[in-house]
């Protein structure tokens, strides 16, 4: 009998933000709980910290550079970025093996509407777009969908045609609510098909404020509780204080509405022969170093939640390098589905089974980010520069993290930097390095083979 997928996954959600992990003071007592009947995996890494460019990749099992996603999808590029129609999705494969298919939630892998009309019949502003049914859906046959908007607490969708779906609830209870009506009706039908369905909620993306208060609420006072890397300064600011308990609240609500989640499988005998995944595309600063936000190198942005429960996976931990191209061809291998010629990431499901860590999957992992901002990919090209040999690209070990950092403005000047994590989990002592340092160059051979495979154009040395 085929197994049913059901992968469930916040944005910009940090692995470090979830109760079992025993580091943020997060209450997530139905993820805790999913947490201990799940396989763990303690080292997933999102390979490019966005969010676009890692959505891309976990559902091609191809590096994003590799499917054109070298940053999000949005207005004013002269590249209409988007996902190609020619790509292979899960959903592709999928559909093709009998599933039913099902998408709910932020999309965010198709181009803007207003890169080409100012007015849209649909009504998406700014990063929005409606999608509308073909081959830019890859065989997801149930749609209830957005592309990229933060109205958390007014959220919009879209079905089969233009119009605007406006629920009026937190968009986390809403697309739950879609999404067990979906499972729901399945059930009464009484199909013998099994089911794929990807749901993706939005916060705790910012705007952190944006949250029921009844979240807010399980954290009355200040935060007390903080990381190592978070800066004195930052400790005593009250919208610091505001901040960590608006993103806390959020995670407890995503915890609240996947609750409803597992509720659902258990009482409906969907348990046994459901593979479930709750997941993140990458995570939040939320101060370590200073900053807010992601796309960047620092562990609390790359780091992702990865917990996999279901028939044939071990309940327990595992140190497995597992990187965003390699969610798709282990689901398919989990669920015996042959994986597509397309896909360059590598299945895990061996050790998911429970097969010994002593075979590493992967003994590092690659990641990037290239300057973005249509102005500054205007002024890069206004100095006759590529803006995609700039930014940074990493090296990731169990152990390390080695950073080539080109800057985000032409003028920048070449950075790297070697972290132990093991020694200084929380980063605050990197090693800087210059190119011709002995200890750089077995990295750059590694940094070489990622840049190579992909056709990724980032400059090693840069001519000033």
């Amino acid at each position: 009998m085929k197994r049913n997928l059901l992968y469930v996954f916040a944005d910009q959600w940090r692995y470090h933000a979830v109760g079992a992990v025993g580091q943020d003071p997060v209450q997530t007592p139905n993820i805790d709980g999913f947490a201990a009947q799940s396989m763990c995996c303690d080292q997933a890494v999102s390979t490019y910290p966005l969010c676009s460019p890692h959505r891309a990749a976990l559902l091609t099992g191809r590096y994003p550079l590799s499917c054109g996603m070298w940053t999000n999808c949005k207005i004013g590029l002269s590249e209409k970025l988007m996902l190609h129609d020619q790509e292979v999705l899960i959903s592709d494969v999928l559909h093709d093996a009998g599933y039913d298919t099902a998408y709910v939630g932020k999309w965010h892998l198709d181009s803007s509407e207003l890169n080409f009309s100012a007015h849209p019949e649909s009504g998406a502003r700014g990063w929005d777009a409606y999608t509308p049914p073909g081959d830019r859906r890859h065989h997801f046959d149930f749609w209830y969908s957005y592309g990229a908007m933060d109205d958390h607490l007014d959220p919009h969708y879209w079905m089969d045609d233009p119009t605007q779906l406006r629920p009026g609830l937190w968009s986390v209870e809403h697309e739950t609510d879609v999404a067990l009506e979906y499972l729901a009706r399945r059930q009464e039908s009484g199909t013998q098909r099994p089911f794929c369905m990807f749901l993706s909620w939005n916060p705790p993306h910012p705007p952190y404020d944006q949250v029921p208060q009844r979240y807010l609420d399980l954290y009355p006072g200040e935060c007390d509780a903080f990381r190592a890397n978070v800066p004195s300064s930052m400790r005593d600011d009250p919208a610091y204080h505001a901040a960590m308990r608006q993103y806390f609240a959020a995670v407890s609500g995503v915890d609240d509405q996947f609750g409803r989640i597992l509720d659902f499988l258990r009482a409906n005998g969907l348990d046994d022969d459901t593979l479930v995944v709750l997941s993140s595309d990458h995570g939040d600063c939320l101060g370590s170093h200073g900053v807010y936000g992601k796309n960047i190198w620092w562990e609390e942005s790359i780091r992702i939640p990865l917990y996999v429960r279901g028939p044939g996976v071990k309940a327990g931990h595992t140190d497995s390098l597992v990187v965003s191209c390699d969610h798709m061809p282990t689901l398919l291998d989990l669920l015996d589905v042959p994986i597509p010629d397309t896909v360059e990431g590598l299945s895990h499901a061996a050790v998911l089974r429970g097969a010994s860590n002593q075979f590493p999957i992967r003994t590092h992992a690659f990641h990037c980010m290239i300057p973005g901002m249509p102005e500054t990919v205007q002024e890069y090209t206004r100095r006759g520069l590529d803006n995609r040999g700039f930014g940074w690209r990493a090296v990731r070990t169990l152990r390390h993290t080695y950073v080539v950092d080109n800057g985000t403005v032409p003028e920048a000047e070449q950075k790297r930097w070697l972290f132990d994590n093991e020694t200084d989990p929380f980063q605050l002592h990197g090693m800087e390095l210059t190119p011709s340092d002995p200890l750089c160059r077995e990295w750059d051979d590694i940094l070489r083979s990622y840049l190579s495979s992909q056709r990724d154009g980032f400059l090693l040395e840069v001519p000033r």
